[in-house]
């Protein structure tokens, strides 16, 4: 699986005093990273960075790597890394088969979503439906999108901002535990909620 840019989160400085940039790759929340390629005008690779803390000092004429640890990093850029959005957060919400009713314990993490969203001034939230395999695919497809927009309104009920939302369905195409046809599966019968 790709990860996506924003797991590779990267540190840009830029240094007038000394003409130069200063890259520092950060790692996710997980300790994982992406790499950064730094490339001349003329698309030449000059460095990659894949490390976490890992910098690369970049001027007109060169281009030095090094690698810090996360307390020096901290240190020397705590005040722009305080300013950073928070990692976006994801939940799950399950329901009954062939339904878009949430099973009980789901019920109880919808307090949580809404907290998350309370917390990000601006939040924007993708909800994504998803279903098992027992039905037909335009079946699976419409049923998605019900338990889609079903989560949808009920985060506009508590007063978040419609714009700000985004929902679709998935139908069965996107299986968390694979399957063959026909199978019902209660931990693909889901909405997948991200805050960011």
């Amino acid at each position: 699986m790709i990860r996506a840019l924003a797991v590779a989160l990267v540190l840009a400085v830029s240094l007038s005093a000394c003409a130069s940039d200063k890259i520092v790759l950060l790692p996710d929340a997980e300790g994982h990273t992406g790499a950064v390629a730094v490339l001349s005008d003329d698309g030449q690779e000059r460095a990659v960075i894949t490390d976490a803390y890992q910098t690369a000092s970049v001027s007109s004429s060169s281009v030095s790597s090094s690698t810090q640890d996360a307390a020096a990093v901290s240190a020397e850029y705590g005040e722009l890394l305080d300013g950073l959005p928070p990692e976006p957060q994801s939940f799950l919400l399950y329901f009954i088969r062939g339904t878009s009713d949430l099973i009980e314990s789901s019920e109880s993490v919808l307090p949580s979503i809404f907290a998350e969203i309370d917390r990000r001034p601006g939040a924007q939230v993708q909800v994504t439906g998803h279903t098992d395999t027992v039905g037909t695919q335009a079946d699976n497809d419409a049923l998605s999108k019900n338990r889609a927009r079903v989560i949808r309104d009920w985060l506009i009920g508590k007063g978040m901002d419609a714009e700000l939302i985004s929902a679709v369905g998935r139908g069965e195409r996107e299986l968390l535990i694979e399957t063959a046809d026909e199978i019902s599966e209660p931990a693909n019968r889901r909405v997948q909620i991200i805050v960011r």
